[in-house]
């Protein structure tokens, strides 16, 4: 099983186009006063429209993306797009990090460094990674699947044997947010004998299956603050879970209408206190636009419906809680799951703990492994 190397290199018809529409964007009303109460905030979109068309370089951008090294790989049919940037230190550990949505592979790009040569960062060269970061199927330059089935069960199920069969790795270490966290502990389910251990910032929302007699105040707390969210702003997770494709039509053709579609939920999922600039948030949503995956990576809702709430293997587990991510769960819970060994509350930070906060979960994940090696 061969990977190829690759390079992100976009038709300028495609930005022409691009910018064309954006050009003729037909804009909705608002009501007065309405913020984002109802939504995206019209006065905020215009504005973030306008950067894109006069002022936002998706060049450089690539540029930038294409400094990394990429590749693609066909694994069981399925065309893999991925990062793998290999360790400074003196015995790198492998770790595949998996993005989320709306995210993308360049979610995790400010953490890349950070892993494999924090030496460069003021910290312990013994402490590297060779960091793989490979884009979901369906998301960005990966394929897009063109039948039922592609859960993420089953991407797990490629990403061993990406790292396996592709990249020769015996042993390795994963980890992610959303999406991302889920895939990871299928790792740990399905593969835990390749696994030197795991490490989440999101855990999930699984279907309440402990007696309530045996919950904690903060259990029950929680199980309440995740009901009272998803009726609040769980709309787009029902609609990505029963009719991806119906969305997918206006999101597909109008770049204004996917931009408002993906930043609302940084907007609501992130930590006020440090905004993300438009060029990060662009970016992330040029990736979608330019591959037009933004229906297949909805279509992951669809093909996993929420799970029952059951124990891992006996894969060492760290979590990370990031204060504004989406309903933080009490360490109890997280114990319920996992085979809990680093447990961090985060000062900051948000869902997209990669694009946020990359030096705090850097140091996190470098402390956890840190720790498994002078274990082991």
């Amino acid at each position: 099983m061969s990977m190829q190397p690759f390079s992100i290199q976009v038709p300028q018809a495609t930005l022409d186009d691009l910018h064309e529409r954006l050009e003729h964007t037909r804009w909705p009303d608002e009501l007065e006063g309405a913020g984002w109460d109802y939504g995206t905030n019209l006065g905020y979109l215009k504005e973030l429209v306008d950067y894109w068309q006069h002022k936002f370089d998706w060049r450089a951008q690539e540029a930038k993306l294409n400094q990394s090294a990429q590749f693609r790989a066909e694994i069981d049919g399925m065309g893999i797009h991925f990062i793998h940037e290999h360790g400074k230190g003196p015995n790198p550990t492998p770790i595949i990090i998996t993005h989320g949505w709306p995210g993308s592979f360049f979610e995790i790009m400010k953490l890349i460094p950070l892993l494999t040569d924090p030496a460069a960062h003021g910290g312990d060269p013994a402490n590297s990674f060779d960091v793989i970061v490979p884009s979901l199927p369906g998301y960005g330059f990966s394929d897009r699947p063109r039948e039922r089935g592609m859960t993420l069960a089953r991407t797990a199920d490629l990403w061993a044997r990406l790292m396996t069969d592709v990249l020769g790795y015996q042993h390795f270490a994963a980890a992610g947010g959303d999406f991302g966290a889920i895939v990871t502990q299928h790792l740990a389910s399905l593969h835990p004998d390749l696994l030197v251990g795991i490490h989440l910032t999101y855990i999930g929302h699984y279907a309440w299956t402990p007696d309530p007699a045996e919950l904690s105040e903060n259990e029950k707390r929680y199980l309440g603050a995740v009901q009272q969210w998803s009726m609040r702003e769980g709309g787009y997770y029902m609609i990505q879970g029963t009719r991806p494709q119906t969305l997918a039509y206006g999101l597909n053709d109008s770049p204004a209408g996917l931009a408002a579609w993906i930043a609302e939920k940084f907007h609501a999922w992130t930590d006020s206190r440090r905004p993300m600039s438009k060029d990060d948030l662009l970016t992330n949503i040029m990736i979608y636009w330019v591959t037009e995956t933004i229906n297949s990576s909805m279509r992951t809702y669809a093909e996993n419906p929420p799970q029952k709430l059951q124990r891992l293997p006996d894969v060492p587990a760290a979590f990370a809680s990031f204060p504004q991510d989406l309903n933080p769960p009490p360490r109890e819970w997280v114990e319920r799951r996992l085979r809990l060994e680093h447990w961090t509350e985060m000062p900051r930070g948000g869902h997209f703990a990669a694009m946020e906060e990359p030096e705090l979960l850097a140091e996190d994940i470098q402390a956890f492994f840190g720790r498994l090696h002078a274990a082991s």
